[in-house]
């Protein structure tokens, strides 16, 4: 999406709403993609150390069509917050980069950090760890999540840019 916005304006905008409506992911998270700004409907994934659930995410296709036009997605995954095992790496995020989604938000860790900056994809994550995931076949999808303690739902609508990240339930531009 080519749109201009600034998340420090949809603060100033939204800094009183009580309804839960607006909220703000905490400043936890480390920029590894090759796009730093990014927007987009949110699709969750909840898994904990597999990325099974990521991967046949990102090998979905990652837009929807608009009257306005294609609008990529944001995957959010609620990994849980473990510094374990990386739940993104350079193959899973190529996927997500060639199947059009806008970004992916990980509440856990990426891998393959040089591959991962060198796609057009947006890519936040707590940390970079080396170590693969076990494939298991587990976690759900389009589930409410909550990450680093910020309930995220699937059609929330995701801003990120330089300076962080916010959650609206409804699209704000």
């Amino acid at each position: 999406m080519s749109s201009t916005f600034a998340t420090c304006d949809f603060c100033d905008a939204y800094k009183n709403d009580a309804s839960g409506a607006f909220r703000v992911l905490p400043p936890v998270f480390s920029d590894y993609g090759g796009v730093r700004r990014f927007c987009g409907p949110v699709v969750t994934v909840k898994c904990f150390e597999d990325n099974s659930s990521v991967k046949a995410a990102v090998d979905s296709v990652g837009y929807e069509e608009t009257p306005a036009g294609r609008v990529g997605k944001v995957l959010v995954v609620d990994g849980g917050g473990s510094l374990r095992r990386a739940l993104l790496g350079g193959n899973l995020a190529a996927a997500a980069a060639r199947n059009g989604w806008a970004g992916v938000v990980i509440d856990g860790c990426v891998r393959d950090v040089v591959e991962l900056a060198a796609l057009s994809l947006g890519i936040r994550a707590l940390a970079s760890m080396p170590l693969p995931t076990e494939k298991r076949g587990e976690g759900q999808k389009d589930v409410s999540v909550q990450v680093q303690g910020v309930w995220v739902r699937p059609g929330d609508w995701l801003y990120a840019d330089e300076d962080g990240m916010v959650l609206a339930a409804n699209r704000l531009i």
